[in-house]
């Protein structure tokens, strides 16, 4: 495997600010890399800083101010950019070449989350022995404290999964290297080193607490141990019960895909904006997690597999064709309702995270019921949607098939599903973060208006 630059001009070669000595646990090759992109990639920040500084990105409306700042560019995110027609590019690279070039685990289909971890970190395709020397690091870190363990097992099962994962997160943040580091008065060019040791703890150490949740709400406390030579996908797997190879390899894919989606959205910009203030990762990820469990983020994929088996249900026993099925959705449309799952804020075409979940879907259950119901909304949905007329995209996004993946293998709790997106979001997130704090980022404070004050500006202007 050729390790590789991310291919997009702004991510192609990462540097910051480096001064001092290196420590910490983290593998020496990832640190490493990173140390040798800090400063290159700060310098090039500076520049653009300076001769660019009063260079217009773009322009707020009323109408953007009022709708969720929707487009509004007013950030930078190094991990990821979305595009509208291409999708997701993890540092570049589109999800297509990420299955392609990312390494797999031995006898697996799809890459693995420990790749995409170095991509997103270094913005490099990894080698096999980088990897492998990451996994290794990944273990010795994986151990979760009895005193976290104990906290978890003390909450009530009725309590969401969600609410337990943030608060199983905050009772990991007793063990931040930057917390602790801070309190000593570290210096500001080592917070992206403390936050590099943080956020390799989290991703290690999440699984095992994401599993134990699972366990205690849905299997009565029985959880298999954590399996340290397994990769990240298979080990969370396995924990929770779930000992099919293809299943593995679907965590592996869906770990991948919900890693990252650029820093507008809600969990990601969480966990930025709670991180600019020097919180550190425990903290802003825990924030991140809570805005994920909205109904409008995170839980999407719920919705979908709520509307797909009333679907069934409405059929009543009847084959799905797509008169019926129009007929259908025609109904939800006309009833005031939205068709979850289709559409997006930023794409223009079909969801390449939708489309590497089908393509999984046709190589490993091509048959399954609910799959054939799926794949016949594809072709009904769309041009439904665009005689309607009212959506810019009416295209499926990733939402409108995981649900029914997860379903097939017998991970039927559907409000424990953002648990696993969780779980994924901290690789994407987190890995920003360091960066943020290696470019030395500010805290974040934007300008906020009144009605009353916009109504005085719109009257000053028009006088």
């Amino acid at each position: 495997m050729i390790r590789s630059l991310g291919r997009v001009a702004l991510q192609r070669d990462h540097g910051g600010l480096l001064t001092g000595a290196v420590r910490g646990l983290s593998t020496g090759g990832l640190k490493q890399v990173l140390a040798s992109k800090i400063p290159k990639m700060q310098a090039d920040v500076k520049q653009i800083r300076e001769k660019h500084g009063q260079k217009v990105l773009g322009s707020c409306t009323v109408a953007q101010a009022y709708g969720g700042m929707r487009s509004v560019k007013c950030m930078t995110y190094e991990t990821s950019l979305l595009d509208p027609m291409e999708g997701i590019r993890f540092r570049g690279y589109t999800i297509p070449e990420c299955q392609e070039m990312l390494p797999r685990a031995k006898g697996g289909s799809e890459p693995l989350p420990e790749s995409l971890t170095w991509l997103l970190l270094t913005g490099d395709i990894p080698t096999e022995a980088d990897i492998a020397g990451l996994r290794k690091d990944l273990a010795k870190r994986s151990k979760v404290p009895d005193s976290v363990t104990k906290i978890i097992n003390g909450l009530p099962k009725t309590m969401h999964p969600m609410s337990q994962l943030a608060i199983g997160t905050l009772a990991l943040q007793e063990d931040s290297v930057m917390a602790a580091e801070y309190a000593k008065g570290t210096p500001k060019t080592m917070y992206w080193n403390h936050y590099l040791e943080d956020t390799l703890n989290i991703i290690a150490r999440l699984p095992e607490v994401a599993a134990r949740i699972y366990c205690n709400i849905y299997r009565d406390g029985k959880m298999n141990p954590s399996d340290p030579s397994l990769d990240m996908g298979a080990n969370y797997a396995m924990m929770m019960g779930y000992d099919n190879p293809d299943f593995h390899d679907l965590m592996r894919l869906y770990l991948v895909i919900h890693s990252d989606h650029e820093g507008g959205n809600v969990s990601a910009h969480t966990v930025k904006l709670v991180g600019s203030a020097l919180s550190d990762p425990y903290l802003s990820l825990a924030a991140g997690l809570n805005g994920l469990a909205g109904p409008l983020h995170g839980l999407a994929n719920q919705e979908v597999l709520k509307w797909i088996k009333g679907i069934k249900a409405q059929l009543d026993g009847a084959e799905p064709t797509k008169d019926n099925l129009t007929k259908l959705c025609w109904d939800q449309l006309n009833s005031g309702k939205v068709i979850p799952g289709y559409g997006h804020a930023v794409l223009r075409k079909t969801d390449p995270r939708y489309t590497c979940q089908r393509e999984f879907a046709l190589k490993n259950l091509p048959d399954d019921e609910m799959f054939k119901l799926v794949s016949l909304l594809f072709e009904v949905v769309p041009a439904v949607l665009n005689e309607q007329g009212k959506v810019k995209n009416p295209w499926p996004n990733v939402d409108a098939h995981s649900g029914v993946l997860l379903q097939h293998y017998g991970l039927v709790e559907e409000s424990y599903y953002t648990v696993m997106f969780g779980i994924s979001r901290a690789i994407g997130a987190l890995a920003n973060l360091v960066w943020d704090r290696a470019l030395g980022l500010p805290i974040e404070r934007p300008k906020s208006m009144t009605t009353g004050a916009i109504h005085q500006l719109l009257e000053a202007e028009s006088a």
